[in-house]
């Protein structure tokens, strides 16, 4: 692209805490020509010449696996099929496409999307969505293994999860589709969040399901039990019970989707995306002492907005996913897009560091921290 104009070049006008001022206790408002000045353009551009639709490229989950970094996302192979590419890199800035993984089989024909990644005991797990635009709501969560980061073996009871009972009816509270998964240790159990809609098929939500953390890598559909078949884990714009009053939830619109989680001094961290793409979506973050019952954080409002009209990410900052470097640091890398650009920019990928702020009697804070761009 000839102009790549900052990441997130304005934290919105409102009171969004940002870091720019270097103090671990501090915050002030940041405006476009605060981000302006720390950011030229996005450091990390990416998008997989392999996808078709305007380089469309969306949904980024990172690990660490052998000796680089790996990164696993959504890409377009035809108009209305989508699949998942994949990405290696040295420093986690410059990305280069490797592979994709293939279609098998008929739970995959019409496409996958948005996934989970996780290695465990040497061998990556990948945790993806099926996509059927005929069969909207029955989208559900597949699992394949990978002893090289490229070639992946299905799991022979796929689909291994959704959000409906044993017998396959859907919750009561939901649709019964499962999307965007996200895998994370919590304990000695491996937890699954997905996203899914109400019964109506308007407000998207997050629901819940863990398994055992098996050495063998066994997590097949019999190991899953679901954690939220009466309610919701997360509803957009709903507090929950830990949640302090008089928030700032308006920003969520009708959806929230995309959570990732991170562990950090002992409370897990689950950053999301709030409202639907482009309206705009932003990323919040709620913590959890133990995985199920989270708290917003930021007074409710979007710790990673979306851009300035003009920029890359006007039209949104979205679907998170966390990583931590070897080395301590923490990385939330997100899509954006501005489909309203001559010529439109539709959806890539970027990240941005983040930093802890300190608030005394309450969790650590994490920010985007411009100044390490």
């Amino acid at each position: 692209m000839k102009t790549l104009i900052p990441v997130c070049s304005m934290l919105l006008a409102s009171s969004i805490t940002s870091t720019l001022s270097g103090s671990s206790s501090a915050s002030k408002t940041a405006t476009h020509s605060d981000i302006a000045a720390h950011i030229a353009k996005p450091r990390m551009f990416f998008a997989d010449p392999a996808s078709t639709e305007n380089l469309r490229t969306k949904d980024p989950v990172v690990i660490r696996f052998r000796d680089r970094y790996w990164m696993y996302y959504t890409i377009w192979l035809a108009p209305q099929v989508t699949g998942i590419g994949i990405a290696t890199s040295e420093n986690l800035l410059d990305w280069t496409p490797v592979a994709r993984l293939p279609l098998e089989g008929p739970l995959e024909r019409e496409g996958v999307a948005a996934p989970g990644a996780i290695v465990l005991n040497g061998r990556v797990h990948l945790f993806y969505q099926s996509y059927s635009i005929r069969n909207f709501h029955g989208s559900a969560i597949l699992h394949a293994w990978s002893d090289d980061g490229v070639n992946f073996t299905r799991d022979t009871s796929n689909p291994v999860a959704s959000a409906r009972d044993a017998a396959g009816r859907a919750f009561p509270w939901c649709s019964g589709r499962a999307i965007d998964p996200e895998v994370a240790i919590i304990g000695d159990r491996l937890f699954l969040y997905y996203a899914t809609r109400d019964p109506q098929g308007r407000v998207q939500m997050l629901g819940a399901a863990s398994a055992p953390l098996d050495p063998q890598g066994d997590f097949s559909r019999e190991r899953w039990s679901p954690l939220t078949p009466d309610a919701s884990l997360l509803r957009p714009r709903v507090p929950t019970p830990l949640d302090p009053p008089d928030l700032d939830l308006a920003w969520e619109g009708d959806c929230i989707e995309a959570a990732t989680i991170l562990k950090h001094n002992g409370l897990y961290y689950m950053f999301y995306a709030g409202n639907y793409n482009q309206r705009p979506q932003q990323i919040g973050v709620a913590v959890s002492e133990d995985g199920l019952r989270f708290r917003r954080l930021n007074q409710g409002r979007p710790i990673l907005p979306n851009g300035a009209p003009g920029s890359w990410n006007h039209g949104e900052s979205g679907h998170p996913g966390v990583f931590r470097a070897p080395d301590g640091h923490v990385r939330l890398f997100f899509q954006g897009c501005n489909t309203k650009l001559t010529p439109p920019l539709d959806w890539h990928l970027s990240s941005v560091r983040l930093r802890w702020q300190t608030i005394p009697g309450e969790p650590d804070l994490p920010l985007p921290d411009f100044s390490q761009e």
